[in-house]
Formats: structure tokens, C-alpha cells, sequence
């Protein structure tokens, strides 16, 4: 089995001074890696803050989950990573996925493609990227990229960048499964008619399943070397854990039942005994290893973390 590891998620900072307070208390935490966001608004842009990070802590492992593919060309990309693993001594990972909010799409000017040919992009852009980060000469005649004899410069410090493919549709999943380092699962399910936020369709512990059971069906000989990761909600460190999801349940998450809520890998409600104990039974039974959690986190998860390090 994977060791447990967490990343943090920061999407945003007031100063230099809250960014970098913000890495130390991550790499106090003992989380292993720090991981920004990609969106358009309310958000820092996504590889910038690493590089700073990268001088603030040593040991952190630097990514973002997830690049928007419509905002990243795969080459320039594959150079910005290079740049960022070259100067972070090779501690870069990166998270891909489709995008999905028209909206941001609308103010950037970008077409909002149907989400089969986003997903079709997709697939073509991981396999541009995985061949230019690994150092191959890559040249592809694809429906969206067309590349001859395309490389990289400069090289990246490590052999191979992880590359995690995340989202919550089962295209998606395949993609990773088929050409990724790892597979982000959010449960997330269609998106609301803001057109930015998505309904938890995928939260209760019989979806989870039926994903992950997808994705090992589709990995065959790749499952060993895949990481299951998962992108949680929210973070509630509690000894009222029953009363709480009861709260949780009637208030922001209708659609779920407070077993849902307790169940589901996507939300972290419980004390830290229940917490330790759900990380390890969804390993055994799901194979997920990796939690990404909100900045939120801090200060409450910490327990937990220090519990499972090194299990």
C-alpha cells in the first residue's frame, strides 16, 4: 500500500508575508505537499507562488490541483514545470484537468467547447506533456495539437514529473488511468446553472466505489503505479460527529445523508481517532492515499497528519 500523504490547498494570499506564513505553517503541519489553484478570479496565479514557496521551505513538494488544460499550451507548459522542478531541486507534480466553468471562460475569450471535446483535449495535451517533461522528442497529429519534433528545454531535475489527470467524469478517470501518474477523483457530478459550482453526485460511498472500480477495470498492468487521489471539501475536526453531518446534511448538502457525510472521502468530519481510522479503510478499500484539503484545514488537521505520516 501507498503511504498517506496530504497536500494543502492555497488559492489565495493578501502579501508576500501571509504566502510565506502560510508554507511554513504547511511544512510545520507536516503536510508534504503545497498546491495552488487555477482560476481566474479569487485566485493567484497558479506556478508563480511555488517558485517562492520553493525558497521558503525545502522539503515541501510543489504542484497545482488542477491546471485548467484550455489555459496551458502543453509545451510552453512543459518548460514552465521544467523551470519550476530545476529551481525547486526537482519537487514539482502537476494536476490536469478539462475546466468547467463557462464563466471564466466568457471573460478570458476562450471558446467553452462541448465537454467531450474539452476531455478530448484533454487526452492529447497529457500526452504532449508526459513525452516533453520525460525528455522524448514528441511529434503528434492530434485533432488539437499538432507538433513535429517538439522537446523541451530546459530538462526537469526529476526522471519523471508526476502527472495526476482529476476531475469527476469517467472520461476523465480513463485518461489518468490510461496515461497518468495518479487520478484525482472529486465526486463531483454536472455543473449548477451558475456554471461554476458542481453538484456532489459522486460523494456516497457506493459512486466512490463504482469510480474507482472504473479506473482499475481501465489501468489493467498500470494499476500498481497509479495514486488515487482525493479533493476534499471540507475539513471538520469534531467529537460530535454524528450531530454534525445531521447539521451538515440539512444545511449545505441536502442531496447527502449524514452517513454520506461521514462515509464519503470527499468530506473530513470526525475526531481524530475517526479521521485516522476512515483515511486507512478508504486505502484498504479504495486504494486512495492522497488528500488535498483547503486551507481550512490548518489548525485542525494537524493530529491527524502527525497520526498517519510515514503509515
Amino acid at each position: 500500500m501507498r503511504p498517506i500523504r496530504f497536500s494543502l490547498q492555497v488559492a489565495q494570499a493578501e502579501s508576500r508575508r501571509d504566502w510565506a506564513e502560510t508554507v511554513r505553517r504547511a511544512d510545520d503541519a507536516g503536510f508534504d505537499m503545497l498546491v495552488t489553484a487555477d482560476h481566474l478570479e479569487q485566485c493567484l496565479a497558479p506556478l508563480i507562488p511555488l517558485a517562492t514557496a520553493a525558497e521558503i521551505s525545502d522539503r515541501l513538494r510543489l504542484g497545482v490541483m488542477v491546471l485548467n488544460n484550455d489555459l496551458h499550451h502543453p509545451t510552453t507548459l512543459a518548460r514552465d514545470l521544467a523551470t519550476l522542478d530545476l529551481l525547486s531541486d526537482g519537487r514539482v507534480e502537476v494536476g490536469l484537468g478539462a475546466g468547467h466553468s463557462e464563466p471564466e471562460y466568457e471573460r478570458a475569450g476562450i471558446p467553452f467547447d462541448p465537454a467531450a471535446t474539452r476531455v478530448t483535449r484533454l487526452e492529447e495535451s497529457v500526452i504532449v506533456l508526459r513525452g516533453l517533461v520525460d525528455g522524448d522528442r514528441v511529434t503528434l497529429h492530434g485533432e488539437h495539437y499538432d507538433l513535429t519534433d517538439a522537446w523541451c528545454d530546459p530538462r526537469p531535475v526529476q526522471a519523471r514529473i508526476p502527472i495526476l489527470v482529476g476531475g469527476g467524469g469517467r472520461r476523465v478517470h480513463r485518461i489518468a488511468a490510461r496515461h497518468a501518474d495518479a487520478v484525482g477523483f472529486t465526486g463531483m457530478g454536472r455543473v449548477l446553472d451558475d456554471g461554476q459550482h458542481a453538484e456532489p453526485a459522486r460523494f456516497a460511498a457506493s459512486a466512490v466505489h463504482e469510480d474507482v472500480a472504473a479506473v482499475r477495470a481501465t489501468a489493467g498492468d498500470r494499476l500498481p503505479d497509479l495514486e488515487f487521489q482525493a479533493l476534499v471539501q471540507a475539513v471538520v475536526v469534531t467529537d460530535e460527529a454524528r450531530s454534525t453531518a445531521e447539521t451538515i446534511s440539512a444545511t449545505h448538502l441536502p442531496s447527502l445523508t449524514p452517513d454520506d457525510i461521514l462515509e464519503t472521502p470527499y468530506l473530513m468530519v470526525g475526531s481524530t481517532t475517526q479521521l485516522v481510522d476512515k483515511v486507512l479503510a478508504a486505502r484498504e478499500q479504495w486504494g486512495i492515499s492522497h488528500y488535498t484539503v483547503r486551507r481550512e484545514a490548518l489548525g485542525q488537521l494537524e493530529p491527524v497528519i502527525e497520526q498517519l505520516t510515514g503509515v
